[in-house]
This record gives C-alpha cells, structure tokens and sequence, in this order.
C-alpha cells in the first residue's frame, strides 16, 4: 500500500492536493499529518483532486471528515474532483456526498 501527495497552489489561490495511490489505514495518518500542515501553513481553499486516488477506506474517508472540520474551523471551503465512480459510490454509500463539494 503506497501513497503519494502532491499538492500545489493554483492560479485561483486555492490549495490544490492530489493524493496518488491508496488511502488506507497505514497511509491515512501520513496524508492527515500532511493536509494539516498545509492548512495551518497556507490558509487557503482547498481542491482534493482524486484523479489518481485508486483505494480509500473507511479509515480514509473518516481523515477527509477531520480534514473537512478543520477547514470549517478556519473557515475555509474544501471541495473534491474528479473521484473514480468506484470511490463516489463509496462517498454515495455512506452520505458524504452530502456533506462534501463533489464535483466531476
């Protein structure tokens, strides 16, 4: 199980972060610790582009729950694109399509 994250500031001025690879329990502290980071470090808006996102779980999706609060906390957006329909149905499934900015 391997993960990669990849992140960068796009012309919008939003954080754009890509996680490439699987989102599991082994890997989900490392993109928690990551995200956070970035958050505390930027202020900004954020993308998760999950275009190379191939796996998450439920220990995945409960990181992107806390990832989610902490940017309310600061009040800022976060919104996800480009989710293979295998990972929406995921998010379909268990209601966070409702709680998140899915899009593509």
């Amino acid at each position: 199980m391997s993960l990669e994250i990849q992140y960068s500031i796009t012309e919008e001025n939003k954080l754009e972060v890509k996680p490439i690879g699987e989102v599991d329990i082994y890997t989900s502290p490392e993109l928690k610790n990551k995200v956070f980071k970035l958050i505390e470090d930027n202020k900004l808006n954020m993308v998760i582009n999950g275009e190379k996102l191939d796996y998450i779980d439920s220990t995945g999706l409960g990181i992107l729950m806390s990832i989610y609060k902490k940017m309310q906390e600061n009040s800022l957006t976060i919104k996800i694109l480009n989710l293979k329909p295998n990972i929406f149905k995921l998010f379909d499934i268990t209601g966070l399509s409702k709680v998140f900015d899915i899009q593509g």
